[in-house]
């Protein structure tokens, strides 16, 4: 806990420092003159330096450094390095999941990831595993798992596995299209396994409920009584969740503490500037941030929305972009922006609203743009203006490319933040407490599982 406490107070120390840059919202880029808030020795190093060079500071290992970048850059960089937690899984955690041959299964793996998209799928397979392992590890009757979906990862764990779970979804209907991808793939089982492959099948339980803060520990233990037609609340249970949204990580912590049948806990959370804050939700009694007593009693804790959200970006994906040359789709944050000021100009109010997602082609001018982001919106009948402005702004497209790697390279910084929030509140209230990569960052950006089980 000692070292999670120091490692805090330097994480929020550094986000002090570079809160002008973490605080900066790239669209604002041309409107703030964003570029001149940069140090004067990393503006002349940036302004004509390849984009494909960039990518160095966005790696987080040791390699031949091809650029001689300002100092202060530099030690930035060795102190996230010794800050952040890892994002790259480590070999060893596949030597300790258990398999599930079923997954592979010539007719059935389909069933299991049916309409699945690979990121989804990978995330699924790893998280279940992760959980058996859990179930091994504790005496457990079931698993909970919270925000379910359609199933698919209860489905793994229930029929791949033999674990009983309850899911949790407060949309009926996904419930309802996950009770008829039950049946079908047990109509499947039926035709291609033998008996004795399907004994060990668990059928989730799908159970229409909304977790919230206001949930008692009572009526969650109810609740799941009632799914699995118990007797008493004499049992023993684990909290699962996948990508719980903003505050939702929190409430299953809370309610993983408050119950006394729940024996772990492994959550992989998303969705940070969706969480409530006590700057941004003071009159609420409970926040998704700060949770640990040491942040909730720090001055200096805060995160803005904007830091937060910069924490949910693909580091990884925008790397490789960089390194393979991709320009003409890094141009299209300077279009947002050079839109930004044609809204500001006209419709000041208004500043800071959601346009449609646009599509970079190659050769796409910004008239082309600007008229698939504004239509449907409330700013369809604006018109591009000042279009020497426009062109003038555009040429700088490498930049706002310099200025948003900068924000992405203390993202790892601000997502620690939380983490070791989390992990530290749990450790407030007697878990033991452990924080893994374990997706391939690639694909699946928020890639840690944050794992608990009780003293």
């Amino acid at each position: 806990m000692i070292n999670i406490n120091k490692k805090l107070s330097a994480c929020l120390d550094v986000v002090r420092k570079y809160e002008w840059l973490l605080d900066a919202y790239v669209l604002d880029f041309y409107v703030d003159d964003h570029w001149s808030k940069l140090p004067q020795s990393w503006r002349k190093q940036l302004e004509d330096l390849p984009v494909e060079h960039l990518s160095e500071l966005l790696q987080h290992s040791d390699g031949v450094a091809r650029v001689l970048w300002p100092l202060e850059l530099l030690a930035l960089r060795q102190v996230l390095r010794s800050l952040c937690i890892r994002r790259s899984p480590t070999k060893q955690i596949d030597v300790t999941l258990p398999s599930c041959p079923l997954l592979e299964h010539r007719k059935l793996k389909h069933m299991f990831m049916k309409c699945v998209k690979p990121k989804k799928s990978h995330e699924i397979k790893r998280m279940a595993a992760i959980c058996a392992r859990s179930c091994q590890e504790t005496s457990i009757s079931f698993v909970v798992d919270f925000g379910a979906g359609v199933g698919h990862l209860a489905r793994v764990l229930g029929y791949g596995y033999g674990i009983n779970v309850c899911c949790l979804e407060m949309q009926a209907a996904l419930n309802g299209q996950a009770l008829e991808i039950d049946a079908k793939l047990e109509s499947m089982a039926a035709k291609h396994l033998d008996d004795s492959e399907t004994i060990h099948f668990k059928r989730p339980a799908h159970l229409t409920q909304r977790l919230s803060s206001d949930t008692t520990p009572e009526q969650f233990i109810e609740s799941i009584r009632h799914a699995f037609q118990l007797s008493d609340s004499n049992f023993s249970f684990g909290i699962i969740g996948l990508h719980p949204c903003g505050d939702l990580s929190g409430t299953l912590m809370r309610m993983f503490l408050s119950c006394e049948q729940a024996k772990f806990l492994n959550f992989v959370g998303c969705c940070y500037q969706k969480m409530s804050t006590r700057a941004t939700h003071p009159q609420m009694k409970l926040h998704g941030y700060p949770l640990s007593s040491q942040l909730q009693s720090a001055d200096n804790s805060r995160l803005s929305y904007e830091a937060r959200e910069i924490a949910c970006h693909a580091m990884e994906l925008y790397s490789s972009r960089l390194q393979s040359g991709d320009y003409e789709y890094l141009k299209i944050h300077s279009l947002r922006a050079a839109a930004e000021r044609i809204i500001v100009q006209h419709l000041p109010e208004l500043r800071h609203s959601a346009l449609r997602n646009v599509k970079h082609v190659p050769g796409m001018s910004f008239n082309d743009y600007f008229q698939k982001a504004i239509e449907g919106t409330q700013f369809a009948l604006l018109q591009a203006t000042s279009p020497d402005q426009i062109e003038a702004d555009l040429l700088h497209w490498r930049r706002i490319v310099c200025f948003y790697t900068l924000r992405l390279m203390l993202a790892p910084l601000v997502e620690s933040i939380i983490l070791y929030d989390r992990a530290l509140f749990l450790l407030e209230n007697g878990c033991q407490v452990t924080i893994e990569s374990i997706f391939n960052p690639c694909i699946s950006p928020r890639n840690h599982i944050t794992s608990a089980i009780k003293n």
